[in-house]
């Protein structure tokens, strides 16, 4: 069973990338939470793919809420895109909801796939099936005996992250509301080219200008415009327009590129986490690590902490909060209440135009080229809002695992 985050706040999916839609359930939401379709739909326009610089494959990937949402105004919370079915030649049509207060029940959630071109599969199918190198052809082919969906990677594929765009939203707007709490991602690395701007820094200086006090929106808000107005999302303008012409390249040369991706919570609850097994950093390290084609996740400064002495690297503490942030925002498994700093190394896109040695799914060798298809030249520039996602689910499930310690008998009493 593949669940994201739990055992309080979990995300479940279904749905192939070439299927009929993906299908999303979000358990364990506090009842009481507004939510509003189009806040989540936001977060889902970050991710589709026919945006710039990325796949070709052009979906709407609109969002329908079909369960666990409620508001004694029907008509408010009833005025979603319809849903669509024709059997036996008639029609049925049923609305889904707008916007409406959480229930507490299973949040459920629809998104319909339209642009497939499943044809463009047909070189991977069966036992002769070729094996694009980098991908999981081979591997699920075998584990799955056979039966497989080769249209697009099926579940391995970066369409599947869906769910956790729209559970990573809801646990978004919650943390939102309780916490002020914001997660922002920025590239900062495309094959060689480096950003010189980071966004850990830039973190950083916003947390020594308001000491202890959460930072506010407005301060938060002009980051955010940053990373919108860039050629691709990142904090460093001038590093966006030379890995664009990078990607350009690749795209030209039949090619791919690896990525590198700074991922950050602000405003992040002090005291979450678990110091073991349930610890925060081992939990962020394998949600991030675990996402597709990301080979390392990295906490605070990373691989860089192994040049240095303990008088370098340990954080100074006074009255008023740790002052520096080497450790990443979490000590222990624990957050410190700074912010909680990722970064996150992607392999280059395995299905490229050029030639390579690769096999069949029977393990004749053969010479590869894939015949068709829309792929990523930079599978990372899509990805910042899936580890957003993901670490707000972490965070979430964290947050509520805390309360859970705290018993008001207040909430046991029903007369």
């Amino acid at each position: 069973m593949e669940i994201l985050g739990g055992p309080l706040f979990a995300v479940a999916g279904a749905g192939e990338s070439h299927g009929p839609a993906i299908t999303t359930i979000v358990f364990g939401c506090p009842p009481g939470l507004w939510v509003s379709r189009l806040d989540v739909q936001s977060y889902l326009d970050r991710r589709r793919p026919g945006t710039k610089h990325g796949t070709t494959r052009s979906e709407g990937d609109k969002v329908g809420f079909i369960a666990g949402l409620y508001d004694e105004d029907h008509a408010r919370l009833a005025s979603g895109p319809d849903i669509r079915m024709t059997v036996e030649g008639q029609e049925i049509k049923t609305e889904t909801y707008e916007e409406g207060y959480t229930t507490g029940e299973p949040i459920a959630a629809l998104v319909l796939s339209a642009s497939k071109k499943s044809a463009h599969y047909e070189q991977f199918a069966g036992s002769e099936g070729e094996v694009r190198p980098g991908h999981t052809d081979l591997v699920k082919y075998h584990k799955s005996q056979g039966f497989i969906d080769i249209r697009g990677g099926g579940r391995s594929s970066y369409r599947s992250t869906i769910t956790d765009v729209i559970g990573g939203s809801i646990a978004r707007i919650f943390l939102q509301k309780h916490f002020s709490t914001v997660f922002l991602s920025s590239i900062c690395q495309v094959g060689s080219v480096k950003a010189s701007v980071s966004l850990s820094e830039q973190c950083d200086k916003l947390m020594h200008e308001f000491k202890r006090q959460t930072i506010p929106a407005e301060s938060v808000q002009k980051i955010q415009e940053t990373l919108q107005n860039s050629e691709i999302h990142t904090i460093d303008p001038d590093f966006a327009l030379q890995a664009v012409e990078l990607i350009k390249e690749a795209r030209t040369q039949g090619d791919s590129l690896g990525a590198a991706v700074e991922v950050a919570g602000l405003n992040v609850p002090s005291l979450v986490g678990d110091p073991l097994y349930q610890s925060l950093k081992l939990r962020l390290m394998g949600i991030l690590g675990g996402l597709h084609a990301a080979q390392a996740c990295e906490i605070g400064s990373g691989t860089e902490v192994v040049s240095r002495r303990g008088s370098e690297n340990n954080d100074p503490v006074r009255r008023t909060g740790y002052q520096t942030n080497h450790h990443g925002g979490v000590i222990g498994g624990v957050t410190t209440g700074r912010p909680l700093v990722c970064k996150v190394s992607f392999k280059p896109t395995s299905t490229i135009v050029k030639p390579q040695k690769s096999v069949r799914k029977n393990l004749e060798e053969i010479d590869f080229s894939v015949k068709k298809g829309r792929h990523d030249p930079c599978v990372g520039v899509r990805a910042g809002i899936t580890l957003e996602s993901r670490m707000a689910i972490e965070v979430m499930n964290a947050v509520l695992m805390r309360q859970s310690q705290w018993t008001d008998t207040r909430n046991f009493v029903l007369f």
